[in-house]
């Protein structure tokens, strides 16, 4: 599947570590990761917060006093995926360092997850749904040259 024509904001929020984050986040690899999970055109903004504003955001718009991995906000399917998502460095660092791989392998899978997740794929509705979100993102990474993230 080839990267979709894909309209690319890449944010970096003000937090402690930042300079490091964007280093390893390149708009290329970004754009190349996002867009190669996308399906139809689209707009999308991501941007990389700290603890505060991640855990702000998701208690402002899920209800949840914590901050989370990846927040998707999917504004549009058609004609043209519309979608902000916001990953949290902090998380997704202890994340990665919990699991054992790669912050940028881990990355890598996050905003594959968020960009699916932006054209309708939902994990949390059923175990089909799971599955299928979760072999798609296998596939995608394995394409992008990541392994099995699960």
């Amino acid at each position: 599947m080839p990267p979709a024509d894909l309209a690319l904001d890449l944010q970096f929020g003000t937090f402690a570590g930042a300079a490091r984050h964007q280093a390893l986040l390149p708009r290329a690899k970004v754009r190349r990761w996002v867009g190669m999970a996308l399906q139809r055109p689209a707009e999308i903004a991501v941007r990389i917060v700290g603890e505060a504003e991640g855990r702000a955001l998701n208690a402002q718009y899920r209800r949840k006093d914590y901050a989370t991995n990846v927040l998707t906000f999917d504004y549009a399917r058609e004609p043209v995926v519309s979608a902000d998502l916001v990953l949290c460095a902090p998380v997704v660092e202890r994340e990665a360092r919990e699991q054992g791989k790669p912050l940028v392998a881990h990355y890598a899978h996050l905003l594959v997850h968020g960009a699916l997740h932006a054209q309708g794929y939902d994990h949390e509705t059923g175990e089909r749904d799971a599955l299928e979100m979760e072999a798609l993102e296998i596939l995608l990474l394995g394409a992008l040259g990541f392994p099995n993230p699960y």
